[in-house]
């Protein structure tokens, strides 16, 4: 625990670009976390006047059905941060799974497990989830779409892991770790799953990216249950409203620059997440470290 929030507090004072994304997205949360304290609930309606342009008793205005978008954001921005870790949280773990094991068994285990994983690689993900959304339209949750899309987005990760668990597996700690008589799942969680812990870390946050723009696409589509409030769902009773074309823009300005903003902290924390793993930046930042000692 000490050392991930060692990693933290070096990405948010070294790097500038983690240090916006990270400031954007502990914001992001506590908007959220007002969800808690909400005086309305999500599914009511009518209870301030319609269609009020953004003013201090209602910051992002209301909408055509009579709701407090800011309010309402927070339910939806809760519901779609909720949606993205669960689903990012499952993946990892089949990721996780696969990749370990494929690469230390190696073998008839690496070629059913490499086959399998490139089978989910070249599905189309969204013609499925579309097709899946369609038939069970309104009776599938979140947790649901959850559990189905995170069997669509480990293929790739696990790969990566598999790879760079092709290279343990040759190194002397492992060989040692066998002949002490260590079992396999003893050398896979102790030994090589600390190694592989940067690429889980940046595969998490992409994994999270990718699961929250698809649920946004579905539910733009209205393809999703559109009775949860999340950010796609927001979108949707917006165009379904015409907000645009009868004036209350701000309907749709507070979903759009929200997950815009939201977006853009975690593909920047991604990058500089990147940047501070890589073995030739940590070389230079020693570097740096210690030419500023000696001065």
């Amino acid at each position: 625990m000490r050392s991930r929030m060692r990693v933290i507090s070096d990405l948010y004072r070294h790097d500038p670009r983690c240090r916006f994304a990270l400031s954007v997205i502990f914001i992001v949360v506590i908007f959220a976390l007002l969800s808690l304290v909400s005086p309305y609930d999500p599914g009511s309606s009518y209870y301030a006047p319609p269609s009020l342009p953004p003013s201090r008793e209602h910051p992002f205005g209301t909408n055509s059905r009579g709701q407090d978008i800011f309010w309402l954001m927070t339910f939806a921005v809760r519901n779609s941060l909720t949606f993205g870790i669960l689903t990012a949280f499952l993946s990892r773990i089949i990721a996780i799974f696969v990749g370990l094991t494929s690469g230390y068994k190696g073998g008839i285990v690496d070629r059913i497990m490499m086959v399998i994983n490139d089978s989910f690689v070249v599905l189309p993900v969204l013609p499925i989830l579309i097709l899946i959304n369609f038939i069970m339209r309104g009776q599938m949750g979140l947790m649901e779409l959850a559990m189905i899309m995170a069997l669509f987005g480990w293929a790739w990760d696990a790969r990566l892991i598999r790879s760079q668990v092709l290279s343990l597996k040759e190194r002397e700690f492992t060989f040692t770790s066998v002949f002490s008589g260590t079992n396999t799942a003893r050398i896979l969680l102790s030994e090589h799953l600390p190694f592989v812990t940067p690429i889980v870390l940046s595969t998490t946050i992409n994994n999270l990216l990718w699961a929250i723009g698809m649920e946004v696409t579905l539910a733009v589509l209205g393809l999703s249950n559109i009775g949860i409030p999340t950010i796609g769902t927001t979108i949707y009773w917006a165009n379904q409203h015409q907000a645009l074309i009868s004036g209350v823009w701000w309907w749709l300005a507070a979903p759009v620059a929200i997950s815009v903003l939201l977006f853009i902290a975690l593909y920047l924390l991604v990058v500089g997440l990147g940047t501070y793993l890589d073995p030739r930046t940590r070389i230079q930042r020693m570097k740096g470290a210690l030419s500023d000692e000696r001065a």
